[in-house]
C-alpha cells in the first residue's frame, strides 16, 4: 500500500471534490484527507489518498484525463513533510522601484579671465582732461556657456493593482484517542434529547482537544447508532449491504439530516457539524453507520469513508459504503 498527494488545478470548485474521489475510489484509493483553497491563479486541490501501489498509474492516467483541471500532479505522501502546491501563488514582495538619477543641470562655464594686470580690474572714476583719454583695450566677451538639453524624468509605470488571495497553510494536526469523558456525557440524556442531538454535538466538538475532535465524534457516531439499532432495527434480521442502506441506513440518518442514496453512496446535504473551514464532523456520521448497519449486515464487514465534505469546499459530504 502507497499513499499519494494529488495536487490539481482547476478554474471552478463545483463537484470537483466528489469527481476526484470517484476516480481515487475507481482505482482501488481511500481518500484520506481533502482540501480546496481559492488561489490568485484558479481552485487548487490538495487530496491525500491511500492504495494499492499497482494502481498508481491507472490512477495517474484517470486524472490526466480529467477536463476539470488545467494542471494536475500526483506525488508520494510524506507524513510530517507537507509539500506545497505546485500551483500555489509566490507572495509578491513589493520591490523599490530604482530611482531614476535626473539629469544633471546645466554646466555653467565660468567665463575666462582675461590675462589684465590687477590694475585693469579697478574701475577708476573717468576724470575729464584736454588730453583725449587712450581708448581702453577691448575686452573679449566670455563664451556662452554650453547648453544641455535635459530630458523629462521618465515615469515609472504604475503597476495594476492586485490582491492575491494567500493560500491557507496546510496544518497537520496529531491525532488523538477519544475523550471518552466528554463522549459520555453527551450520551447521557441520548434517550430523552434523540433524534434533537446536533446542539450536543456541537457542544462535544467545542470542548474536546482539536487533535481528539474527529475520533471523540466517531465513538459518540459508533455508540449512538448501535443505540438506535437495539431500540428500533433489532429484530429485522440481516440483510444484505444494500438492503440494510435502503431499509435501515437512510431512514435512520434522515431523523438527523437531510439526505439521499445514490448507489452505494450516501449525499448529506447541509451537514450542521461541517460549517467551519476544515473542521469536518462526518466522522460522526461514518461512526453511526458503522454502530446501525454493522450489526444488521450478512457479511458483518463495513468499510465507510468519506469521498468530500463541505468544510473542504465542497457542496455536500458525500460517504462511500462498501462491504
Amino acid at each position: 500500500m502507497i499513499e499519494l498527494e494529488i495536487q490539481g488545478l482547476s478554474e471552478n470548485r463545483e463537484g470537483l471534490l466528489v469527481e476526484v474521489g470517484r476516480f481515487a475510489i475507481d482505482n482501488g484509493f481511500t481518500l484520506l484527507r481533502q482540501r480546496l483553497v481559492q488561489d490568485h491563479h484558479g481552485i487548487l486541490l490538495t487530496m491525500i489518498v491511500r492504495g494499492p501501489s499497482r494502481k498508481r498509474r491507472a490512477l495517474e492516467a484517470a486524472l490526466d484525463a480529467c477536463e476539470r483541471f488545467i494542471s494536475v500532479k500526483v506525488f508520494p505522501f510524506v507524513e510530517g513533510d507537507p509539500k506545497p502546491h505546485f500551483a500555489e501563488s509566490n507572495k509578491r514582495v513589493e520591490q523599490a522601484v530604482p530611482a531614476i538619477p535626473s539629469a544633471a543641470p546645466a554646466r555653467v562655464v565660468a567665463p575666462p579671465v582675461s590675462k589684465v594686470d590687477d590694475q585693469a580690474k579697478v574701475v577708476e572714476p573717468v576724470v575729464a582732461s584736454a588730453v583725449p583719454d587712450a581708448p581702453e583695450p577691448r575686452q573679449e566677451l566670455p563664451p556662452e556657456p554650453e547648453f544641455e538639453f535635459i530630458l523629462p524624468t521618465p515615469r515609472a509605470p504604475v503597476p495594476t493593482p492586485t490582491t492575491p488571495v494567500a493560500a491557507a497553510p496546510f496544518v497537520e494536526l496529531v491525532p488523538l484517542e477519544p475523550d471518552e469523558a466528554a463522549v459520555e456525557k453527551m450520551l447521557r440524556e441520548l434517550e430523552y434529547d434523540y433524534p434533537r442531538i446536533v446542539p450536543q454535538l456541537l457542544a462535544l466538538q467545542r470542548s474536546v482537544a482539536e487533535g481528539a475532535r474527529e475520533s471523540s465524534l466517531g465513538l459518540a457516531g459508533q455508540r449512538t447508532g448501535g443505540w438506535v439499532f437495539e431500540r428500533e432495527y433489532a429484530l429485522d434480521g440481516r440483510l444484505d449491504l444494500h438492503e440494510a442502506i435502503e431499509r435501515i441506513g437512510v431512514p435512520a440518518l434522515r431523523a438527523l439530516v437531510e439526505v439521499d442514496r445514490q448507489g452505494g453512496q450516501l449525499h448529506i446535504h447541509d451537514s450542521p457539524l461541517c460549517t467551519e473551514d476544515g473542521r469536518s464532523g462526518c466522522s460522526f456520521f461514518s461512526g453511526f453507520l458503522e454502530g446501525l448497519l454493522g450489526p444488521a449486515i450478512v457479511s458483518g464487514g463495513l468499510s465507510i469513508f468519506p469521498v468530500c465534505c463541505r468544510s473542504y469546499g465542497a457542496d455536500e459530504c458525500v460517504l462511500a459504503i462498501s462491504d
